[in-house]
């Protein structure tokens, strides 16, 4: 498979059809998705104003994937100032990482529940990752990525039994999950249908003006 880079030159080049450049964004996307792929995807989609129809605007596909390239460029950095101080500690003889490896992504169950800002916006704080979910969440309550101290909400999940997700009620994050409570059959598969419904309209982008974070 092609590299990020390879597929993010494909996206700005006129001399292919919007679907084909469209397609290039979503590749680029299953290589750095920092908030999952479909929310990242569904991100985009709003940030950079990607119609259904392409041909109404095909330069918004450019200005996902600069937004997409800004942020991931931003955790390369991170993550290649991180190698350097980690290769010393190794000859120092430090056998656990400190600071832990920056990660590039976290996990936003809904994808229609996510931060607004831009995603160069929100990256340090995702780099930040698991270790200041479970450490500083666990201090002050405060969401490690949005900062604030809102509360938390519950997801209903998407029917195929993953169970039901506590989610930071600011931004979205993932926090938790728990058993699935759906109590029958019937019940399941409409959540599922739900689940797939949503995601379809994502994906084709038919989803009106709703929710932001």
């Amino acid at each position: 498979m092609a590299s990020f880079a390879t597929h993010r030159l494909r996206v700005p080049d006129s001399a292919r059809p919007p679907y084909r450049r469209l397609s290039a964004l979503r590749t680029c996307l299953t290589e750095f998705a920092p908030y999952g792929f479909y929310a990242t995807y569904h991100h985009l989609c709003r940030s950079a104003g990607i119609p259904r129809d392409l041909d109404e605007d095909p330069g918004s596909l450019v200005r996902a994937v600069e937004e997409l390239d800004e942020a991931r460029r931003l955790w390369l950095a991170e993550l290649a100032a991180w190698q350097v101080g980690r290769r010393a500690q190794k000859r120092a003889g430090v056998r656990r990482a400190d600071p832990p490896q920056p990660s590039q992504w976290l996990f936003w169950p809904d994808p229609e529940f996510h931060p607004a800002g831009r995603l160069v916006e929100v990256m340090p704080s995702v780099m930040r990752g698991r270790w200041d979910l479970e450490g500083h969440q666990g201090r002050d309550g405060a969401c490690p990525v949005c900062g604030t101290g809102r509360g938390t909400v519950e997801w209903g999940g998407d029917g195929y039994g993953y169970g039901r997700y506590t989610l930071c009620a600011g931004c979205g994050l993932g926090l938790g999950r728990r058993p699935p409570g759906l109590p029958d059959v019937r019940e399941r598969v409409e959540v599922r249908f739900a689940h797939r419904l949503r995601r379809h309209q994502i994906w084709t982008r038919a989803l009106e003006d709703g929710r932001r974070a």
